[in-house]
């Protein structure tokens, strides 16, 4: 029996020695495996009195992210792993989605309301700053989240859409591009919805089985009351150029060079509209859901790039 306890105490000797001869990048790798951080379920009430579904995890500095249609929180998936062992990383569900209230009528989604709902995460998490992430109508979001609110702003990540300035550009450019928009804006279009529709483009099935339940809690008709009450009319030729206030927050700005709805020269001259640093990424081979089809470039560059911002 003594025997048997000297080759088992042999034996693990070994496996450790072994353990401690193995190269540095193994045992690097082997660090670098980080335990899964526990998402918190939360709710934030704008002033207009509609719940606002958040998921959180993390601590440190407050990074929010919006997503845009049709998607909901899990958008952020991919990403909050990549942040929340440095970041509190808040992932919403704007208003008509998955659990979040669902107003009726066209005015609950004008673009005010939909600032105010960010604003209103942001103070129920008691940050004092936010960098706001977003993509497409969150992006739409985030742009004029940095207009109202540059008191809260300390960085801003935009992903898909132009900046409001350069819109005009991107639709005179590729006007049949917009045609599923001004579909979206007739009475009438949420009926011709489905949940296996609009979760259509989500290739993973274990995912899109998420999506499909997040969209059966949906309002179809809040999703397209974002359109009525805040697409842009075709430009006028005519019109002055909109001016903006200057953005006074770094910004980075990153694009799917496959997007078909809207393009990558649309992003031509951001950097005129911010007095800080002005980062441009182009994905090659992404489409319009530039964070699930480059997800591996997408999370590596926006953590760099929060982690340079943040010493």
């Amino acid at each position: 029996m003594r025997s048997l306890f000297a080759g088992v105490a042999v034996l693990v000797l070994a496996g450790a020695c072994a353990m401690s001869a193995r190269s540095p990048s193994a045992s690097m790798a082997a660090e670098s495996v980080k335990a899964p951080v526990a998402i918190e379920s939360k709710f934030a009430t704008s002033p207009d009195g509609t719940k606002i579904h958040y998921n959180a995890s993390g601590s440190g500095p407050l990074v929010v992210a919006i997503h845009g249609f049709p998607d909901f929180s899990a958008s952020w998936d991919k990403l909050a792993p990549a942040l929340n062992d440095k970041y509190r990383f808040v992932a919403l569900d704007t208003r008509g989605y998955n659990l979040s209230g669902q107003p009726t009528g066209v005015a609950n989604y004008a673009m005010p309301k939909l600032v105010e709902d960010v604003q209103a995460v942001i103070k129920a998490e008691g940050a004092s700053k936010a960098t706001v992430i977003g993509h497409d109508w969150g992006a739409a979001i985030a742009w004029n989240y940095a207009f109202s609110h540059p008191e809260t702003l300390e960085r801003l990540i935009i992903m898909s859409v132009p900046h409001p300035a350069n819109m005009g550009r991107q639709l005179q450019a590729s006007p049949q591009n917009s045609n599923y928009a001004r579909n979206f804006q007739k009475d009438g279009s949420e009926n011709n919805l489905t949940a296996e529709g609009l979760a259509a483009w989500v290739r993973d099935p274990e995912a899109k089985a998420k999506y499909v339940e997040a969209f059966r809690k949906s309002s179809f008709a809040g999703m397209m009351n974002y359109y009525r009450a805040n697409y842009p009319s075709a430009p006028d030729p005519n019109a002055p150029a909109p001016v903006f206030p200057k953005i006074n927050v770094p910004v980075l700005v990153i694009h799917g060079m496959k997007d078909t709805a809207l393009l990558s020269m649309g992003h031509n001259d951001t950097w005129d509209q911010v007095s800080k640093d002005t980062t441009v990424l182009m994905a090659p081979d992404a489409n319009h859901f530039v964070q699930h089809d480059a997800a591996g470039l997408v999370n590596g560059t926006i953590r760099s790039w929060l982690d340079l911002r943040s010493k």
